[in-house]
């Protein structure tokens, strides 16, 4: 399994709910992605850990704050501009279609876990192993 794709998932905010960052996770690892829980991170630590774990895909978990969710990808563009990035947690339809438009792939609430694997998998996919 040397060869999975690596995801970081992290958190943009303090709201303090893990389980839907947990189930995504788990389906991620099942399908056999190698994943690096990064917990409440800032944008600066995002990318940090993004370029220190070598990952493939980084998954933000959206608290509500879209705001903070664009600056941490601003910081993750300038960094590491063709890193594939997606995210999910609590996004109306005008942070996903502000999010979209700057080529992330959302997953607001409600959606499955077998479309977040699919676009896992496709973001991943020149990674052998995904």
């Amino acid at each position: 399994m040397t060869d999975a794709a690596r995801i970081l998932l992290v958190k943009t905010s303090l709201d303090g709910h893990w389980r839907g960052l947990s189930v995504v996770a788990r389906a991620l690892r099942d399908a056999g992605f190698h994943v690096i829980m990064g917990g409440m991170l800032t944008g600066a630590e995002i990318v940090r850990a993004a370029v220190d774990e070598d990952v493939d895909l980084v998954g933000l978990n959206v608290g509500g704050h879209v705001e903070v969710v664009v600056r941490a990808i601003g910081e993750l563009r300038t960094a590491r501009p063709e890193l594939p990035i997606f995210a999910g947690g609590v996004l109306p339809p005008s942070s996903c279609r502000r999010l979209n438009a700057m080529g992330v792939e959302t997953f607001p609430p409600g959606s499955s876990l077998d479309d977040i694997v699919t676009a896992a998998r496709r973001l991943t996919a020149p990674v052998a192993g995904a």
